[in-house]
């Protein structure tokens, strides 16, 4: 987290500009905290970049547990080979996170009387044992209608692509094989295989594992090329028995991406806010989300950021590089494809014309409420948009010109907004939060206060 503390008087001008300059510079201020994925004791996390019919799919493994205990089953349009599948860095999740997350934002009230004018568990999961001492059959079995398409090894993970002609086969093939195969499996397989899809299985290779010197699995990332533009969420439904969050980076050379089968809704933003919030951001957003997502019906995906990746107002994180975006699967930076990508680091300039434009979506879901898989849209469309929330400090110095004296008037009913502003986007008591406010605005505040008592009858 950067936070900036000291700055030039020169450096000070510089932001009072931009600040004070037209709508292109709306979204500056000094940002202070994160709203992100750690907030969430269920998020699933997933990176898309695509372009074309052209897809690098990563899969962040966020598994508890031994990781023996480890499978993974994704439905996949195609046969994957060996170089269409890789294993990458956690870092790359965390810094794709960082970046698109919502964020806290502080402003100060300038002197009234200055010179200066005032301004107004991993959803494609299946819950599986992998046991390394059920002998893995060589060749396809036919009496259950399943064949093996590919077998190889990645990393730390041993991988299995699938055909199978009917979902009891299949489930049957997996339960033979070691992979322990939640009930409710047969029917939710079944869509998928009338629809000719491959199943990408994994799961660890405990010998490769120990010798990578890894504690925790890296994300799976895969490659293909596919008309559909779709995220099966359906087989980490199977044992879920509470609302599951799920964050997805859409990463694109056009512009934004959009749910198409489910309403996508922009998360409320650009919100004054009370400043004792700068303390409680984490508990703020997930009640801000909880209201957003009762008051839509709970059948909607919502845009938490969509940026390109070159710049950003305030940062929250700093835009990925472009190794760190071919780390994340972009393949289009150059000619190297997902499986040529540099193992080395270079610096590079923070700021840079990336072609690269990031869509966060945030999708809290369940069986009920979501009981089709994602379908996407990319658009044309490249307007910034990120949840932002505001917490405007009160000038607290000595004011004795005409100017100041109505600044001070104006502030109780600044307050009460703020206060009633909070209350719609959270649906927390209005009297719990006017009376945190009033411990929040310190000593010299105070009086302000007792206005805005007497005018609002508090």
């Amino acid at each position: 987290m950067k936070i900036f503390r000291l700055l030039t008087p020169l450096l000070l001008t510089i932001v009072a500009v931009f600040c004070f300059a037209p709508a292109a510079w709306a979204f500056c201020g000094f940002y202070v905290a994160k709203a992100d994925t750690k907030l969430y004791n269920k998020a699933s996390q997933v990176v898309i970049a695509r372009n074309g019919d052209r897809t690098v799919l990563t899969m962040a493994n966020d598994f508890q547990g031994e990781v023996k205990d480890f499978a993974i089953v994704v439905p996949v349009p195609t046969v994957l080979q060996k170089e269409q599948v890789r294993v990458t860095e956690p870092k790359i999740m965390e810094r794709l996170d960082a970046f698109s997350a919502p964020r806290l934002v502080e402003y100060f009230d300038p002197d009234p009387c200055a010179s200066l004018p005032i301004f107004s568990g991993n959803l494609l999961r299946s819950s599986a044992l992998a046991q390394n001492s059920a002998p893995a059959p060589q060749i396809s079995d036919r009496s259950l209608g399943v064949t093996v398409e590919a077998r190889f090894n990645v990393g730390e993970y041993d991988i299995v692509i699938l055909s199978a002609k009917e979902s009891g086969g299949l489930e049957t093939w997996l339960t033979r094989n070691g992979y322990k195969i939640p009930q409710g499996a047969k029917q939710l397989l079944q869509p998928y295989i009338r629809s000719s899809m491959k199943f990408f299985v994994a799961k660890v290779n405990l010998d490769k594992f120990e010798e990578s010197g890894y504690q925790f699995l890296r994300p799976l990332q895969i490659s293909y090329q596919s008309p559909k533009f779709m995220l099966p969420i359906r087989l980490g439904m199977i044992n879920a028995t509470a609302e599951q969050d799920l964050i997805v980076y859409i990463l694109s050379p056009q512009g934004g991406a959009e749910i198409t089968n489910y309403r996508t809704v922009k998360i409320p933003t650009n919100a004054n806010i009370p400043v004792f919030i700068k303390n409680e951001f984490g508990e703020f957003y997930k009640s801000l989300f909880q209201n957003a997502y009762t008051k839509e019906g709970k059948r909607v995906g919502f845009l938490e950021y969509a940026w390109d990746m070159g710049s950003c107002d305030p940062c929250a994180a700093d835009p990925l590089t472009p190794e760190e975006l071919k780390e994340a699967g972009v393949f289009w930076l150059n000619d190297n494809s997902p499986s040529d990508l540099p193992t080395s680091r270079k610096f590079v300039p923070t700021f840079f014309s990336s072609n690269v434009f990031i869509s966060r979506l945030h999708v809290r879901y369940t069986r009920n409420t979501f009981p089709e898989d994602l379908m996407f849209l990319q658009t044309a469309n490249r307007e910034s948009f990120q949840g932002r929330y505001i917490l405007q400090y009160p000038f607290e110095g000595e004011v004795k010109c005409e100017a100041g004296k109505k600044y001070k008037q104006s502030l109780p009913k600044r307050f009460e907004q703020e206060a009633q502003t909070l209350a719609k986007l959270t649906n927390w008591n209005i009297q719990d939060i006017r009376n945190k406010m009033k411990l929040s605005v310190g000593n010299l505040t105070y009086s302000w206060w007792e206005n805005l008592v007497s005018w609002f009858g508090i």
